[in-house]
């Protein structure tokens, strides 16, 4: 899977993505995952679970897209369920409550 770090001032946003995915366009009804136009976003580097696994620290938010993306989410006790479907694509959202 992708991920790619994105630093805004002292929030890190997390982009994930399945490698298989990136460049692809889904679309139904009125929503449009399009990997090809904000491909940037999400190619970051390729890597394992055990790998991303330390770089979740710290997030403000994390932008999940893919079935592996979102099974990673979920074995890190960060997502229950699948977030949306798009095209059978699951596309997730995942936000840090700051208190």
């Amino acid at each position: 899977m992708y991920l790619k770090l994105h630093e805004q001032g002292k929030d890190r946003v997390i982009a994930l993505c399945d490698r298989e995915l990136l460049g692809g366009i889904f679309k139904q009804g009125q929503l449009c995952l399009d990997l090809k136009k904000h491909r940037s976003f999400y190619e970051g580097e390729l890597c394992t679970e055990e790998e991303a696994m330390p770089k979740l620290e710290g997030f403000a938010s994390i932008n999940a897209v893919g079935k592996k993306s979102i099974s990673f989410l979920k074995k890190a006790g960060l997502l229950k369920g699948l977030g949306i479907l798009i095209q059978g694509v699951p596309h997730a959202q995942v936000y840090r409550v700051k208190i």
